[in-house]
């Protein structure tokens, strides 16, 4: 748990270290032992969620798909992407979700990659979104409170960008990898659809999170220079 932390990039070891206690602990907790750092978590995964979402639609126009456009996706405003039931999980669990990207497969040349590119958009967003952060840090001085704040923000890009990667349906990485497999493995890849959300909560609520999704974000903190 985070209580009364200063986070800052002298002392990246102990934000990743205390990042995982707080995955261990509740959301509401945080928000009665330190509201203003369960501020800046919400807000740092609520700007997270947008650019993931606004990636999605973005590409699909940019691949012939105008769904998005015409329904007002195409924009970084917090109000077209966030979900209600999803920022509740975030605020009571921990873990949320935006409101999903509706892309029509037929304005599509090639429906089964472009798919797949559509879903790889949200994570890659995430991490330039990362390393614009980190590039940013560089240039900062560090202890600075907006210095905190952007460790957040990249913290959460980037955790947003892996956990959005895994092969569990609804989560990108389940298109991706139809779109990469041959067509008569996809077919019976997409079979798997109604089971995902079953695999993606048992792996939410068996620490598999902090067991593989964590150690990737760690790693990529390193390579991004954020760590000491």
């Amino acid at each position: 748990m985070l209580v009364g932390t200063s986070i800052k990039p002298g002392n990246n070891g102990l934000f990743l270290l205390r990042m995982r206690q707080w995955y261990n602990s509740h959301m509401l907790e945080l928000l009665t032992q330190n509201p203003i750092l369960f501020l800046i978590v919400i807000a740092a995964l609520v700007v997270s969620l947008s650019v993931h979402e606004f990636a999605h639609a973005w590409v699909s126009d940019k691949l012939g798909d105008p769904t998005a456009k015409y329904l007002g996706r195409i924009t970084l405003n917090p109000k077209s992407h966030i979900d209600p039931i999803g920022l509740v999980f975030l605020v009571i669990a921990g873990f949320g979700w935006g409101r999903p990207v509706p892309f029509n497969p037929m304005n599509l040349k090639h429906p089964k990659r472009d798919a797949a590119l559509i879903a790889l958009a949200g994570p890659v967003s995430n991490f330039i979104t990362a390393a614009v952060a980190a590039l940013i840090l560089h240039f900062l001085t560090p202890g600075a409170l907006v210095s905190g704040v952007l460790y957040l923000f990249a913290f959460y890009n980037l955790m947003l960008g892996v956990f959005n990667l895994l092969p569990f349906h609804p989560l990108d990485g389940f298109k991706v990898v139809g779109g990469i497999l041959p067509n008569n493995l996809a077919v019976q890849w997409y079979q798997m659809e109604p089971y995902g959300i079953i695999i993606l909560f048992a792996f939410v609520f068996t620490n598999s999170f902090q067991r593989i999704v964590l150690p990737v974000v760690e790693l990529l903190t390193k390579m991004l220079g954020l760590s000491v």
